[in-house]
């Protein structure tokens, strides 16, 4: 890019420390009455925009409830097609910084390197990123995918049903595991891969506030630091909180049916509250001794537990049944990816809308929370080890948990349909929280195991909240990494609180309705990112150069 267009790597450096010094007068946070360090304007609307919400909820909870239905009718039926496209342009977007000259430059300059081994990075990743979808979907899509009759085309994931046709097996599992990948493999992590890369270019190579307004510098300038940045911030903290209190809202509900399923304890919403606020006064005790002191330890202790369960599951089921799920859920996946991929084209509206658009709305309002923290712990990683590590190492991963947890599952459904908890549990009363422990049932020690999965998604519980608790206390306090431990507890209430009322006020509908209403005006952002990005990666190889 020419000097005209872009400056020269020292006077964009000067520009940009200049503007640092600006941003964090304008941004800086004021010390309160009870120690909170906060960017005034974000924080104060944030907080008093949270307390409605739930006051008002929890007032009236029926109109909300149809309010809430009304958004993921709106957002999943219309905007099917911009959601579809939009994820799409991530993915094309990553692959470009892979094989282009932008993936020699390095997160924090030249001399920079990891903090964080890759063991501690891809720990603190997934139980940010996907602990409790690995327990709670791991077992329903494939099931649901492979045998739920819809009049879809041949291509979707619906397009075989095992039980009603046996002919159709082979290519029922096949497609179900597909399905099931399509949703949690490199569609999702592109999405976390733009947030998280915007963040780490222009906090820790351009010296700007670690806030998700600091991205946007190269097309607002100063109009940054003022209301223009205040809105993206606030963006970003509602959307970080919705996409956590489903995930959170999913997680509880997961671990009232273990405890129906293994201790006969009735599954009501007041048992859910229940767990949700035990969980999140466990978390506040994480966030009190920070994330290396509490953060970091636990992921690392989640994901031992994760390994062991996993590999019980793999050794002590039919252990080819599952490594054969994995491989032909991959091949079939890869095979299927585009059509699978494409708005259009395809006579699948239902599948398309109340599956795949759900999911692209969710990973999007969870780009802020995964994307903020993942920055926070890759400073040293080159772009291309970045985006290749975020964007495949954690889809592989994903594959192959659900690959031979669906795989497992699906052959006990076809093994013997009549008595199969998973067909109860998933086909027949649909009680998708309880998936998993139907497909434990089956295998040795399954008291022991269901109690083991309870524990392991009340931790994934735990690091979610945490490590959200950190990302939106880092927006609220005009991008510092250490304000004060009350603000962090303060949030981390505050989430547990958002799902309690979503549960209250609608459950499921109400959940999704906050995920597709954030995800909405933030995907715009994130478009424009892509942008910015380009612009700060130019920079870098100008800087390079000289």
């Amino acid at each position: 890019m020419s000097s005209q267009t872009e400056p020269s790597p020292s006077e964009y450096s000067r520009d940009m420390q200049t503007d640092y010094q600006v941003g964090q007068d304008n941004i800086a946070g004021k010390l309160g009455p009870i120690g909170f360090d906060i960017h005034n304007r974000v924080f104060v609307i944030s907080a008093l925009a949270s307390v409605v919400f739930i006051v008002l909820t929890l007032l009236f909870p029926e109109r909300a409830g149809s309010i809430f239905q009304s958004i993921v009718s709106f957002s999943t039926g219309t905007l099917d097609w911009y959601f579809m496209i939009v994820v799409n342009i991530f993915i094309l977007f990553s692959v470009a910084l892979v094989v282009l000259p932008y993936g020699s430059v390095r997160l924090g300059g030249p001399d920079a390197r990891p903090e964080y081994s890759y063991l501690s990075w891809f720990a603190m990743l997934f139980t940010a990123g996907i602990g409790i979808g690995l327990l709670f979907f791991s077992v329903l899509e494939p099931v649901y995918h492979a045998n739920v009759s819809l009049p879809l085309s041949v291509l979707s994931p619906f397009g075989a049903d095992g039980v009603l046709n046996p002919d159709a097996i082979p290519e029922a599992k096949a497609l179900g595991l597909a399905g099931t990948f399509l949703h949690w493999g490199i569609h999702g992590w592109a999405v976390y891969v733009i947030m998280a890369l915007a963040l780490a270019l222009f906090t820790y190579n351009k010296g700007l506030p670690f806030s998700i307004r600091s991205v946007f510098f190269p097309v607002l300038g100063d109009r940054v630091w003022g209301w223009w940045g205040d809105v993206i911030d606030i963006l970003a903290v509602f959307s970080t909180l919705f996409g956590l209190a489903t995930a959170l809202g999913l997680g509880a509900q997961q671990a009232n049916a273990g405890l129906n399923f293994v201790f006969d304890m009735d599954v009501t919403t007041s048992t859910q509250v229940i767990v949700i606020a035990l969980v999140t006064a466990v978390a506040l005790v994480s966030v009190w001794r920070g994330l290396d002191g509490g953060l970091k330890k636990l992921s690392e202790f989640n994901m031992i537990l994760a390994v062991v369960f996993f590999f019980f599951v793999l050794f002590t089921g039919p252990t080819l049944i599952g490594l054969e799920g994995f491989w032909t859920g991959l091949v079939t996946y890869i095979k299927e990816l585009i059509p699978m991929s494409a708005p259009f084209g395809r006579d699948d509206d239902a599948y398309r809308q109340g599956w795949t658009v759900f999911y692209w709305a969710w990973w999007i309002s969870w780009a802020p929370f995964v994307g903020m923290f993942i920055a926070r712990v890759s400073r040293g990683r080159t772009v291309r080890e970045f985006v290749i590590c975020v964007l495949l190492i954690p889809s592989l991963f994903i594959f192959i948990w659900m690959g031979i947890f669906g795989g497992i599952a699906l052959d006990q459904l076809y093994a013997d349909p009549g008595s199969s908890l998973v067909k109860e549990y998933v086909i027949d009363s649909y009680r998708p929280e309880l998936s998993v422990f139907g497909m434990l049932n089956e295998l040795p020690l399954s008291g022991i195991t269901s109690i083991f999965a309870i524990v392991l998604a009340l931790i994934f519980f735990v690091t979610s909240s945490d490590s959200g608790s950190l990302v939106i206390d880092t927006i609220t306090a005009g991008g510092k990494v250490d304000a004060p431990r009350p603000q962090r507890m303060f949030w981390a209430t505050v989430e547990g609180l958002i799902a309690i009322v979503l549960l209250i006020g609608g459950g499921l509908s109400a959940l999704q309705a906050g995920v597709t209403a954030t995800a909405i005006p933030f995907s715009i952002v994130m478009l424009v990112m892509c942008y910015t990005i380009i612009k700060a990666l130019n920079g870098e190889l100008q800087r390079l150069r000289v």
